[in-house]
């Protein structure tokens, strides 16, 4: 590309969307968002788990099936390209709705940040190695009981509520709504 300002531009690009790629996919539960993210050959450490892309996916996919919601809010990037690499650090909260068993369900929500090493291979920018920093964490105790609504309003229907599995946005993204 002849000018390197536009060839950033496009790379920063790339970058951010595979960082929301994989938050979709970690969400949702889609092994094929989370691919599309990950080089097959990428290490993850978040600390309470390290491993391979494979170990992880198997980690991820279903996830534990006590975490029954979660949402990652992505904040700024900082990027710094370095030829067919970059380094980059993306703030992150990630909620996560925890079933401890015996109905009792907790919200809990965490704060930090992904350091991510990218590696373009053939065009295509993905996660070589990611490393979670976490810099706060709070429990918000007992969850919202969804099933009488928002704010003493009943749910017209029961997909309003988010899940892990068998989430609207799925049929939503997939035409079926």
């Amino acid at each position: 590309m002849a000018d390197p300002r536009l060839a950033a531009l496009l790379d920063r690009d790339a970058i951010r969307s595979a960082v929301v790629r994989l938050a979709r996919g970690e969400d949702r539960r889609d092994a094929a968002l989370i691919e599309s993210a990950y080089w097959p050959d990428s290490i993850t450490d978040f600390g309470v788990f390290r491993g391979t892309f494979a170990e992880y996916l198997a980690w991820v996919v279903p996830g534990a099936a006590a975490i029954t919601n979660t949402q990652h809010v992505l904040g700024q990037s900082h990027i710094e390209l370095a030829g067919d690499t970059a380094r980059v650090e993306t703030q992150v909260i990630s909620y996560h709705r925890v079933d401890y068993g015996g109905g009792d369900e907790h919200d809990t929500c965490m704060g930090g940040r992904y350091l991510d090493r990218f590696e373009r291979r053939d065009g295509d920018w993905r996660i070589a190695a990611r490393t979670m920093l976490y810099d706060w964490s709070q429990d918000w105790g007992a969850a919202v009981d969804w099933s009488g609504g928002l704010m003493g309003m009943p749910f017209s229907a029961p997909h309003f509520s988010g899940r892990a599995h068998g989430d609207w946005s799925q049929q939503f993204f997939a035409g079926e709504a």
